[in-house]
């Protein structure tokens, strides 16, 4: 494919000819690369010193973007921004916040473009809410969770628009969870608010697509981070086991016979970020192994 002006292209070189044994010709490609446009692009991953959040930072830095990270740990976060700008060289700031308070995610976005020159990407991202049924919580541990997990994504996109529409080849990405199509035993808070997360996005798209900003959500499954491992912990504790067996029955629930690992989710949501992704918005995409056990 030929390049477009702005847009990502496939490059290949012409495919050597080998005789086979049998006689017939079989086609080797000798070179495959895919450029997803991501050179000297702006984002913004919030809940990134570790885990997936972290990961996506790497990926996306890795594919030449400039990236902004947001944490509430300032040791981690610094560690994070050490990690990411020695392994690819790219430009990487690091932003101390808590996107639960209602004024940091302005603030988060303005210090962005103000270090790094615009807005391109947003990532919102957060830690998840505690584990436990219906009957475990009152109205302000809902209300926190309705903060940590929707309302900083509301704050975080309300900030970002007057950037994205300045940009050309604008993207927002909220990672969510696979659980808002099949709930996960145990974590009400997380199962029901992110849902309503999944509707802002779809609702973003539709409302927002003539502007040409494009809106993703993606739904990753259990994933080696330290969430999960503290997830692992708590039904351990529930069900008299150890995290161990824990950790291998949710394996089990993948056709692949594991858990995700934070790269593998990252590059999807690099993807789904980058201007090789311009013709998909509006879409809720599990990446879970197959532990999503639908259909649709």
């Amino acid at each position: 494919m030929a390049e477009v002006a702005g847009s990502w292209f496939l490059t290949a070189t012409r495919p050597s000819i080998s005789a086979a044994e049998d006689g017939e010709a079989h086609y080797i490609k000798e070179k495959e690369t895919m450029d997803l446009g991501l050179r000297g692009k702006v984002a913004f991953v919030a809940g990134a010193a570790r885990g997936l959040g972290a990961a996506t930072a790497l990926q996306l830095a890795r594919e030449g973007a400039r990236v902004a990270i947001n944490d509430r740990d300032s040791d981690k976060l610094q560690a994070t921004v050490e990690t990411i700008s020695g392994q690819t060289g790219a430009q990487v700031i690091a932003l101390l916040g808590d996107v639960s308070d209602p004024e940091a995610p302005s603030r988060l976005i303005e210090e962005t473009v103000r270090g790094l020159g615009g807005l391109d990407i947003l990532v919102t991202n957060s830690g998840g809410p505690p584990p436990g049924r219906f009957e475990d919580f009152d109205d302000a541990a809902w209300q926190n969770a309705i903060n940590l997990l929707l309302m900083s994504a509301v704050r975080l996109n309300r900030a970002s628009l007057p950037h994205l529409r300045k940009s050309k080849a604008p993207a927002v990405l909220t990672i969510t969870s696979f659980s808002i199509k099949q709930p996960i035993p145990n974590l009400v808070l997380s199962n029901s608010i992110r849902a309503a997360v999944a509707g802002l996005t779809k609702t973003l798209a539709l409302e927002l697509g003539t502007e040409g900003i494009r809106f993703n959500s993606i739904l990753p499954a259990w994933t080696e981070t330290e969430r999960v491992v503290q997830l692992m912990a708590d039904q351990a504790r529930r069900a008299g086991t150890t995290v161990g067996e824990e950790t291998r029955k949710m394996s089990a629930s993948s056709p692949l016979g594991r858990m995700a690992r934070p790269e593998e989710f990252a590059k999807v949501a690099t993807f789904l970020c980058s201007p090789a992704a311009s013709y998909v918005t509006g879409v809720m995409l599990t990446v879970d192994g197959g532990m999503y056990k639908g259909t649709f």
